[in-house]
This record gives C-alpha cells, structure tokens and sequence, in this order.
C-alpha cells in the first residue's frame, strides 16, 4: 500500500498536469486585467507550474510529517538536471555561438538543390535537434528555438504554422539525442545499467532517429512551403538574413572561441555542478568584459525553466509506488506504446530510471523502454526535460502570450507517429 504522503504528491502531481492543459485560461485571465491579474499571470507560466505545486508538496509535508522530514527529502533530491539546463540555456543562448550556428546552418542550406528559404528552414528543423547528440538536447532545444524565433516566429499571426513547427521540435529534439549515450537525459539514466555505450546507440537508436528528424522536417517543410515562400514568415533576420546583412559588427573569432570553449567544458561536466556552475561564473563576466558583442542572457528563463524541472525533480519522487510496477507487469510491445504515453504526463529520463530498476527484464524490454520514452518526448512541456526550455524562449510569440498543451498535444502527434514508425522497423 503507498504511504500518505505519496497519495497526496500523486494527486499533486496530477493536479500540475491538468494545471499545464490550462495555461491559456489563466493567461486570458491575466490578459483582462484586474485585482488579481498577476496571480492570474503567475498560473499562466508554465515553467512556474510544477514549481508552484511542489512547493504545495513540501508545505504539506511538513504539516503532515514534520519539517525535519520535509528538509531530509529535499536533501535526497537530485537537482543536477535543472541546474545544468539552467547553465546551458544561458551559454548556448550567447550570441557568438548565435551567430557560428546560423553561419554554419546557411551554409549547410546552399547545399541543398531546393530553395533557400526551404532548405534554411529544414536545416534548422533537422540538423540542430540531431547536433543535441553532441552538444546535449538542452543546448540544441535552446539553438534551434531562438533561431525560429528569431527568423520565423517573430511575424504576428501563422499561429498554425507556429504550432506545427513547435511539435516538429520537441518531437525531433526528444529524439535527436539517441545518437550518443550521453546527450539524452531518457539514456543517460540507463545507460550505465543497460551496458549501452555509443556505438550501441548508433547501431539501434541513432540511424532510425536520423530518419525520423530528417523525414518529420521534410514533411513540415512541405505542408508549410507557401508560408515560407510567401514572404510572411523569415523576415526576421536570423538564420533567413542576408549574407553580410548584419546590424551589428561580426563578433571577433576569439570572442567566439572561448565561448564554444566553455560550452563544450560545461557539456563536459554535466554530472558536476560544482564545476558547470563555477563555469557559468566565468562565463558571465567574459560576457560582461565584452559586453558589445553580446545580446541579453537569458538568465530569467534559464531560472523559470530550472524552477520548472525542479520542481518536476520533486513531484516526481514520489510516483515510484505505481509507476514501477505498471512498467514491469508489460510484455515489450505494449510496454513501447505504455512508455510513450506515460511520457506524455510525467518526464521521461524518470520514467526509464524507474523503469531500469525493474528485475529479470530483457534486452529487447530495455529497448522497448527508451524507445517509447523518447518517441513521446514531443507530446507534452513535461514529457522531455529541454521541452521547458523551448516554451519559454517561443511562448510570447503565441495568442496570450501562452503555448496551447492541447493543440501541442495535436500538432506533435503526427511527427511522433512518424517517430514511432521508425523506432518499431526490424533491424
């Protein structure tokens, strides 16, 4: 039988979901103004939802149980995660490395026998969720969302065209990072314990990803090819600018270096925030020092998103007692689709962790596992830990001021199917 206090965080847990669905009710709230239009605002941030609702945990824990209780199971959590996609966030978001990914995405465009405008986009919708494998699926979720928002987002209206873009993303982004072992967070949980290094990523996860991405790009590009044509869209600067068309000075080649430099070294030590966290300090001030060749870090999001996750770190320690045991009562097939729509309500890097604590299971389960964690990683904000990340960089572009979780939910079910398609073909 589960213990009270796991009834009570389940139940939290649950109200937070449906809290997520809701987000556009409470920002048409905020948007009427009123007495109580800032706490209207504050329900409408979804980066601030699970935050909200652990804090309602942790009070009712040290009702219930005592502080001393509260505080020992604070301490027994692990906030490595958010604070490492808080850290990536800010670095990635710089605008030298900015600039080096929208350089080397127009020039991966021109090769390319379609369109500019069509190749520009299908690059930055396929190469940069699958550079998430390298430079972790944080650092890529927050590329490739700065760079559609900068050249594609920005235009008023095309709330369609927005939607289908955003459930391309996070689905080809959750998926994207199964080429390496270590850039996922869904198999970065189990790898260790399943004994998959890259070369086993490569060989059964990566080329079937590879495919997805490209496929789900190709298909968006061509259901949204008289938008992009027409003009309306892309006007923005960005990835779509001109070559030499910037208002701004280039930023100098060591400027650039020693931010690439503490990129990777933060990639690097992703299981040590001692050192990511101290690398953030550095990184900061050089940013400071030159201050002309940078735009404003987005610190703020960074935070909101990293108070999300934690909050979700907190939420989700206590969904063990039934999570676990629905894993391990599925045969591998049903358990593919189990996984990929639990993923939907809960993250998946802890849905494979829990599911890897599951005794006498077998190789093709373990696939089965990650693979429908990962192929549901798109459905939801909550699904996949970089999903919040994109929310927060994407959502002011949006009707209200908010990002839909049910027409997500719509719009990413195509590209997840596609997802699904490739991850089930035999070997």
């Amino acid at each position: 039988m589960p213990h009270s206090m796991e009834l009570i965080a389940t139940l939290l847990f649950a109200v937070a979901v449906l809290h997520t669905f809701s987000v556009p009710v409470f920002a048409r709230l905020a948007h009427r103004g009123g007495p109580h239009a800032g706490i209207w605002h504050l329900f409408s941030e979804v980066e601030a939802v699970f935050g909200v609702w652990a804090f309602v945990l942790i009070v009712a824990m040290a009702a219930l149980s005592g502080p001393s209780h509260a505080i020992e199971y604070m301490d027994t959590r692990n906030f490595t995660e958010p604070l490492f996609v808080f850290v990536i966030m800010v670095v990635a978001s710089s605008r030298p490395i900015l600039d080096l990914v929208g350089q080397l995405v127009r020039v991966v465009a021109r090769l390319l026998p379609v369109r500019r405008e069509l190749a520009t986009f299908f690059v930055v919708m396929s190469l940069v969720p699958l550079g998430g494998s390298f430079i972790t699926e944080p650092a890529a979720m927050t590329l490739a969302a700065i760079l559609l928002r900068d050249a594609y987002f920005r235009t008023s209206g095309r709330t369609g065209f927005k939607y289908l873009t955003l459930g391309v993303l996070f689905v080809n982004v959750s998926i994207g990072g199964v080429l390496t072992a270590y850039a996922a967070p869904p198999v970065l949980m189990v790898a260790s314990s399943f004994g998959w290094d890259t070369g086993f990523m490569l060989a059964h996860f990566g080329w079937r990803a590879a495919l997805a991405v490209c496929l789900n790009a190709a298909l968006l590009t061509l259901v949204c090819r008289k938008v992009l044509l027409d003009g309306e869209v892309g006007t923005g600067g960005g990835v779509d600018a001109p070559d030499g068309a910037q208002p701004r000075p280039p930023v100098p080649w060591p400027v650039t270096a020693v931010h690439m430099a503490i990129l990777v070294a933060v990639v690097l030590t992703a299981h040590h925030p001692a050192i990511f966290l101290g690398l953030l300090m550095m990184f900061i001030g050089f940013a400071e020092a030159y201050k002309r060749h940078q735009n404003r870090l987005l610190i703020k999001e960074g935070l909101m998103v990293g108070f999300f996750l934690a909050g979700l770190v907190v939420l989700g320690g206590l969904q063990k007692w039934w999570l676990q045991d629905l894993l391990g009562g599925l045969e591998p097939f049903v358990l593919f689709w189990g996984a990929t729509a639990l993923t939907a309500v809960t993250d998946n890097a802890a849905l494979t962790y829990l599911g890897s604590l599951v005794e006498g299971t077998s190789t093709v389960w373990h696939y089965m596992l990650v693979a429908g964690a990962v192929t549901g990683g798109g459905l939801t904000v909550i699904a996949n830990a970089p999903n919040p990340a994109g929310f927060a960089i994407l959502k002011n572009h949006f009707p209200d001021g908010s990002i839909s979780s049910g027409r997500l939910f719509l719009c990413a079910a195509g590209p997840t199917a596609v997802a699904a398609l490739m991850f089930l073909l035999p070997v």
